[in-house]
């Protein structure tokens, strides 16, 4: 049984890597293309001028993102980082799951049940990318009604805030449980709040948040642990 697990993870990890190279390469080589048939190939200072400022906004992002979610995720962090919109359907869909199933994060069912999370929400997505494209015009009208627009401002907020309440009212992580885990994350809520209201607005800055808290949380978590504030059991 071992083995077959073994060879489970090997396959899905060396699939997701070649998966990976593919993605990246076709991503790069069709502009590459592009520019070399139609003779408009730029010069390496303006990619770098135009590009500058999206590296150092997305960067950090994606950093932050890797780091993050790759735990929660498992082997399902390589088609979750190839088809995109990690925080607004591959993570809901993969904590939901793995809620659902009762299948802790960071064990091997976990890993399981979000790879095939994530798997089905990227064919969805592709599904409904393919009927939007169609009803995109019949369906304009509705899409910029202002309650609409306004109803679906709000969508991600909720989204957030259920699988927030969902993780702070679960104190399992794996095969132990937590206790007191809340009280890790209170502080850099505190500094983030303190920071978006009496120095400058995170907003469109998160990325580097991001990298500021979660080693931040992690050194709490620590600290805390030691002192015996929090504490770890195995579940029976």
């Amino acid at each position: 049984m071992t083995n077959d697990k073994n060879s489970y993870f090997n396959r899905a990890h060396r699939l997701g890597r070649i998966g990976t190279i593919i993605a990246i390469l076709f991503m790069i080589g069709i502009p590459v293309v592009v520019c070399f048939i139609y003779d408009v190939m730029p010069t390496f200072s303006e990619v770098f001028t135009t590009a500058i400022g999206l590296l150092a906004v997305y960067v950090p992002t994606a950093l932050s993102e890797v780091i993050s979610y790759t735990p929660m995720l498992g082997t399902a962090c390589y088609i979750t980082f190839i088809t995109g919109n990690v925080g607004n359907m591959k993570i809901p869909c993969a904590l939901n799951a793995m809620e659902m199933t009762d299948s802790p994060l960071g064990t091997e069912r976990g890993d399981t049940v979000s790879a095939i999370a994530v798997s089905v929400s990227s064919m969805v997505t592709m599904i409904v990318i393919a009927i939007g494209v169609v009803l995109l015009v019949p369906l304009q009208p509705i899409l910029e009604n202002p309650t609409v627009q306004v109803a679906t401002s709000y969508m991600l907020p909720a989204l957030f805030g259920s699988m927030v309440v969902t993780n702070v009212a679960n104190s399992k992580s794996g095969e132990y449980r937590i206790k007191n885990r809340i009280l890790t994350m209170l502080a850099p809520m505190a500094c983030i709040i303190a920071f978006d209201y009496l120095v400058m607005p995170i907003k469109g800055k998160e990325g580097y948040t991001m990298i500021v808290t979660i080693p931040l949380t992690i050194l709490l978590a620590y600290i805390m642990y030691k002192l015996g504030i929090v504490k770890v059991e195995k579940e029976d």
